[in-house]
């Protein structure tokens, strides 16, 4: 039939009106021979219109009538196919949302009279119904022939809605019994001398244990032989191996009708490494040995399906003990919190947010959350020891283990997530967790979950609104029955009891689960605005303190400041309505004792742990800081009250630094860690230097203005020396300066020295008073003389004695002399007189090379602290910071004047121009450059954790644990750590000593 020009048939627009993408490809199809009857049949374009792709459905309908034998066999499927509505709707369903069932149907074309039964035992079959379904299956590819026909039974109901999604994956797991069976009775009658030797039982795991396959799945496995009465057990391991292996290759091998799904035994003790089959007793004892936790929490879904049941029974009873008592196991919590951790550095970037399984928000969340619960709680409970998840999370919300509304929400998301992975895998019976990106396949998935009005646009919003419920309540599962076991509220649902809440604290890594409830219930009790706000923040943070070193600190911490802030208004709406701000919280209060230490001392500076106008944790310029101190100081009455407003914004800005160093080593759920290690050291190093020098600043404005109404008669500098000269302070580092003067016209020079020790004793005193803030002691022992010379002298005093009697020493400690307070133009003519000395035009004598190496030997052999581990010491062990900055120093002494990008305080940037410089090579610069860091980030770590300044590894594991999660390494992984610095300390050591100890031969 041809319409007119210009215009379009009526058919074509009533095909598009039933939602065909290509009218005029189905006008043909229609037009073709074998369904010339019934092109205009309303009942089958409203049947087609119903399907997910009503394009494909035609397609695939046309190819089956070609595919049929005979004329009457034609006509037949046709009047079967108007005339009953069960099987028009099955397989027209089927046809339109799989091609590979489609292609079946084509090679088998008389297999569509499968869909034709509609008897109350065909809408729900079990085992015993699809072992029937294969009976007649010798060989490999009649079995696959008579799978896929069954498959196509369940695609059938599922595609139309008979059964829901966990019906279907349960069929789906049944079917997958059925098979196996039949694989295993193939190869049984391939060897029956070895099925006559052996007993061998299939345990099923995974999702086929669980009952809950997918279409497409690896089936996994573990085997369990015995031998027969009378049988030697070594030969009948060995034929229960060969028999479980020809069954393997049955159904996963190959052949003209395809592959039916790989069979996967790498779940068995020791994995691919370890044997096929094992006895139960060498089962039992592995599992008593050397099981992990996974492998328990794998266990959970164990459940016989072929070969000999009873001994698969007697596997499962032995084995199920175990699993309950995984939560007793030494390594528990350190498993738990890494299983928690959602794994998607493998995800290929691109795939990340495609991923239905392993994304954020994806099936694998729900999974581990329910099984984790399962583990903590099952073992008194034996209402939860289902291998089902969505059983699992049912029974789990009826014991008050989960909130009611939570499972609900999260059983309403896996089931929607696990239809779209069943409509992905249908279509081309491929085993994929990925959304696709092409539209037409989005469409099709969409209107198969009966989205029709905007399929794509639904689809998506649909498949984010419920990944985003997964995501949120992910932690709150957790967490919020504790909070409900606490609380005393009328919630009208079961609650976890006092035992049951501790087991899970305990589970979740708390060394004193009484106080941690006790600080739970402190929190959240009550009906007040405040114990509301508290009980939405508190699963959250919960999780996020359980994934510290030390979260029985970080909730004690969280108390401690909610109970300072609680009556402010802003405080919890900043950690309610703030994304960031609630997590850095988390972060800080539970990574060791300086940062919560400085925020209890002044309890609103969490506003800056905000996003919005609190200032954030970006470091403040130096002379921001300065004016701030400054104007604080003028506004102060008295040198004491001035210094401690000085010292107040010192603190504040100290816990700005470790906030920030604490949230870029930890990252977000929002940003990854820091991968820049030295951006850092070096953010650390200048934000305390900064804020050192403009507390001195501030510190000798108040001592001038408080002793000297009308000027001081001196002019008066102070010299940043060792690390704060080199902006590479720590937070527990002394500020090593020089002191220098000048009198002013007219003033003699003893009352000039007078007025310069009176600022330096006055600056001293005001900086150590005993406060709430932390003290700033200067250390000006690097002067002339040492502890033996003047505290203070002129610049004309300076000048004499380095011209007389300056050492290598003083040399050497002048290369990080910098201004940084007082008098500029007096700091900038010290540096004058200086440089020369640092520089110096000829270098080093190689005398003076032998010195600077015996110094540093010495210092090496004295200074070591008694009983340290030399090769764990990050300051003066082998490759830590003294042995990088004394070879780049050497280098700066005897290069410095002919290389002006030497002439620089900064280590760093030091090791960058001696490579420039061509002084040593890029690798070695690497690698004393990777070392300095490092050994930097140690003992920046060391403080952050401990509250005082250290220069090696703590020995209290929790401690050592939190120096390692601020090093990027998970729990568990601190031996990892000490042997990562051992090896990178090892590399610099050897650059040490070839450049350092062999310089003057290069």
């Amino acid at each position: 039939m041809t319409a007119a020009p210009g215009r379009r048939s009526s058919t074509f627009t009533r095909l598009l009106r039933h939602g065909f993408t290509d009218a005029s490809a189905a006008e043909r199809l229609l037009d073709s021979p074998e369904l010339a009857a019934l092109r205009d049949d309303p009942v089958l374009l409203e049947a087609l219109g119903a399907t997910a792709d009503p394009d494909l459905a035609l397609l695939g309908l046309v190819r089956l009538l070609e595919a049929q034998q005979s004329p009457g066999a034609r006509r037949e499927l046709l009047d079967t196919l108007i005339a009953a509505k069960p099987l028009r709707d099955r397989l027209l369903g089927v046809l339109g949302a799989s091609t590979a069932l489609a292609d079946h149907l084509a090679r088998h074309p008389d297999d569509w009279q499968a869909l034709v039964m509609y008897e109350a035992y065909d809408l729900h079959p079990g085992v015993e119904e699809f072992e029937a379904g294969l009976a007649e299956a010798t060989d490999p590819v009649s079995l696959r022939v008579a799978y896929r026909r069954c498959l196509l039974s369940i695609a059938a109901r599922d595609v139309c809605g008979t059964t829901g999604v966990a019906e279907s994956a349960a069929e789906l797991a049944d079917l997958a019994t059925a098979t196996l069976r039949a694989a295993l009775g193939i190869a049984e009658a391939a060897a029956p001398e070895d099925a006559a030797l052996c007993r061998l039982a299939v345990i099923a795991m995974g999702k086929c244990g669980g009952h809950e396959l997918n279409y497409v799945s690896d089936v996994d496995v573990i085997f369990v032989g015995e031998a027969t009465e009378g049988t030697d057990e070594t030969k009948a391991v060995r034929a229960a191996t060969r028999l479980a292996s020809h069954m393997m290759r049955v159904c996963s091998e190959t052949t003209v009708e395809g592959s039916i799904w790989p069979v996967d035994a790498n779940l068995r003790p020791e994995g691919r490494n370890g044997p096929l089959v094992r006895t139960l007793s060498s089962h039992l004892a592995y599992y008593q040995r050397w099981a992990k936790t996974w492998e328990f929490q794998a266990l959970l879904k164990a459940r016989p399906v072929a070969g000999d049941l009873d001994l698969g029974a007697e596997y499962v009873a032995a084995v199920q003990p175990l699993v309950w008592k995984a939560a007793e196991r030494e390594n528990f919590v350190p498993d738990v919190q890494k299983m928690r951790r959602r794994v998607v550095e493998n995800i290929p970037v691109a795939e990340v947010d495609r991923q239905l399984k392993l994304g954020p928000g994806g099936l694998r969340d729900v999974e581990f959350a329910v099984q984790l619960l399962q583990l903590v709680h099952g073992r008194a409970d034996t209402s939860l020891r289902s291998g089902t998840t969505l059983d699992a999370l049912e029974a789990l919300a009826a014991g008050g283990y989960v909130g009611r509304s939570d499972a609900a929400q999260l059983d309403e998301a896996y089931r929607f997530l696990r239809s779209m992975e069943h409509r992905i895998q249908l279509f081309r019976l491929r085993r994929t967790h990925l959304v696709p990106e092409d539209e037409a396949e989005l469409r099709r998935i969409g209107r198969s979950l009966g989205l029709r009005k905007d399929p794509v646009a639904d689809l998506h919003r649909e498949w984010r609104r419920h990944a985003g419920v997964v995501r949120r309540l992910h932690e709150k599962l957790f967490y919020r029955p504790l909070l409900d076991a606490v609380a005393q509220l009328a919630t009208g649902e079961a609650r976890l009891s006092t035992e049951a809440a501790r087991e899970r604290m305990v589970a979740l890594g708390y060394a004193d689960p009484a106080s941690a409830l006790r600080h739970l219930e402190a929190l959240a009790s009550g009906v007040t605005r405040k114990a509301a706000i508290q009980r939405t923040l508190l699963p959250v943070l919960l999780g996020w303190f359980a994934d510290s070193a030390d979260p029985d600190a970080g909730l004690l911490n969280f108390r401690k400041v909610s109970d300072a802030l609680g009556k402010t208004p802003w405080y919890l709406r900043l950690l309610r309505d703030e994304g960031a701000a609630a997590q850095n919280l988390a972060r800080v209060l539970s990574a060791g004792r300086l940062a919560p230490d400085l925020l209890m001392r002044a309890p609103e500076a969490v506003a800056l742990l905000g996003d919005g106008d609190g200032g954030g944790l970006e470091p403040r310029p130096r002379a921001h800081l300065e004016q701030e101190i400054l104007a604080a100081v003028r506004r102060a009455d008295g040198g004491a009250q001035a210094v401690t407003a000085a010292r107040g914004v010192r603190r504040r800005e100290l816990f700005r630094t470790a906030a920030a160093d604490i949230v870029g080593s930890y990252g977000t759920e929002e940003q990854a860690a820091e991968a820049d290690q030295g951006a850092l050291v070096d953010r650390v190093g200048g934000a305390v230097s900064d804020l050192t020098a403009a507390t001195l600043a501030g510190t000798l404005r108040a001592v001038v203005h408080d002793g000297w109404k009308d000027g001081l008669p001196i002019r008066f500098a102070i010299i940043g020396m060792g690390r704060f000269g080199g902006h590479e302070l720590g937070y527990g580092s002394d500020a090593d300066v020089l002191f220098v003067h000048e009198p002013c016209d007219g003033v003699d020079e003893r009352e000039a020295s007078q007025a310069a020790n009176k600022v330096v004793s006055e600056m001293r005193r005001l900086l150590q008073i005993p406060s709430a803030d932390p003290p700033l002691l200067i250390d000006a022992d690097l002067r002339p003389e040492g502890k033996s010379g003047p505290m203070v002298r002129t610049l004309k005093s300076y000048e004499a004695y380095y011209r007389r009697w300056a050492l290598t020493w003083e040399s050497h400690a002048l290369l990080r002399a910098e201004p940084v307070a007082g008098d500029e133009e007096l700091g900038r003519r010290f540096i004058e007189l200086i440089d020369p000395l640092r520089y110096p035009a000829d270098g080093l004598a190689d005398e003076a090379v032998r010195e600077i190496r015996r110094l540093k030997a010495r210092m090496e052999s004295e200074r070591l602290p008694r009983g340290a581990d030399p090769k764990l010491h990050a300051k003066l062990g082998p490759g830590g910071l003294s042995d990088v900055e004394w070879t780049v120093q050497l280098m700066q002494l005897r290069h410095g004047s002919a290389e002006p990008g030497l002439r620089t305080t900064r280590t760093r940037e030091a090791l960058a121009a001696a490579r420039e410089a061509g002084l040593m090579t890029g690798e070695d610069a690497a690698i004393l450059d990777e070392a300095w860091v490092l050994a930097t980030r140690v003992r920046n770590a060391v403080m952050l954790v401990r509250g005082r300044a250290g220069d090696t590894f703590p020995t209290e594991p929790r401690e050592l644990a939190a120096v390692g999660r601020y090093l990027g390494y998970g729990p568990g992984h601190a031996g990892d750590m000490l042997d990562a610095y051992r090896r990178t300390a090892r590399r610099a050591r050897g650059v040490v000593e070839e450049l350092f100890y062999g310089i003057a031969e290069r």
